[in-house]
């Protein structure tokens, strides 16, 4: 007798995913994970510059205001604004390692990094102010020259119009920032001239004038910041630099001292 042999069904397999195909299915994944990840860092410089914004207003009141309580705040607070930086900074490294971003993505990651750094200096900068007026608040009130109120407020504007051009992706806003940095010079040279008269026609008043020669200097160097902030706005949203000339008009280097008359 013949035995009747059943034939067993040939297994089908499932042709391996090509990896073309993988990332294809993925690639909606990665790039949502990859924009959460900008925006994560957009939103850690945003706060960033909140706080050196106001640690520049608190800075400021503490010199006119003659509160040595507002001063230590501030100086405290500088620990916070460092911070952020460095977690801009890891995040930034994490994301071009990873990610291997291109074209704007990778303008974004670059100039997150340098933003964060200018703000630190910003943030210094404050701190700086803030122990000069430790410093003048334990001496007998003296009279600010208006100018050094002047400073303070146009620095801070700066610093406030160019954050706002980063969160708007504004190139215009960002180069009206950049040409107003002539404007903070012109008002430190201005400071700069007074307070050396004053120092000169009376030698008592150079350790007070000193102070507010550095305050006035530190909230001159805040400006050119804020312009290094500005470049980088437009080079991250134009995709080229400012090619021309940076407007300075700072020319305390090179003064000569003041006649006095008698």
């Amino acid at each position: 007798m013949f035995r009747i042999l059943k034939r067993r069904p040939k297994k089908v397999e499932t042709p391996p995913q090509s990896p073309q195909l993988s990332e294809q299915t993925n690639m909606p994944h990665i790039v949502k994970s990859f924009e959460n990840e900008l925006e994560e860092i957009a939103a850690k410089i945003a706060n960033m510059g909140g706080l050196a914004e106001r640690q520049l207003t608190k800075a400021m009141e503490s010199v006119i205001r003659r509160d040595s309580e507002l001063a230590n705040v501030v100086i405290a607070g500088d620990k916070e604004i460092d911070a952020i930086e460095q977690e801009v900074e890891d995040l930034s490294i994490r994301l071009l390692a990873l990610r291997q971003p291109m074209a704007n993505d990778l303008r974004e990651a670059i100039s997150a990094i340098k933003i964060t750094s200018d703000l630190e200096r910003v943030g210094d900068f404050a701190k700086n102010i803030s122990k000069r007026a430790l410093v003048l608040n334990a001496g007998e009130p003296v009279k600010l020259s208006p100018g050094l109120s002047e400073i303070g407020r146009l620095a801070l504007s700066q610093l406030h119009n160019v954050l706002d051009s980063y969160g708007r992706r504004d190139a215009d806003l960002a180069i009206d920032v950049w040409s107003r940095d002539e404007q903070i010079d012109d008002l430190y040279n201005s400071i700069f001239r007074e307070l050396l008269t004053y120092m000169m026609e009376d030698p008592r008043t150079i350790g007070l004038c000193t102070h507010l020669l550095f305050i006035a200097k530190n909230i001159e160097r805040i400006g050119d910041h804020v312009t290094n902030i500005a470049e980088t706005i437009h080079y991250v949203i134009v995709g080229e630099r400012l090619t021309d000339e940076r407007p300075k008009s700072d020319s305390t280097s090179s003064a000569s001292l003041p006649e006095v008359t008698s």
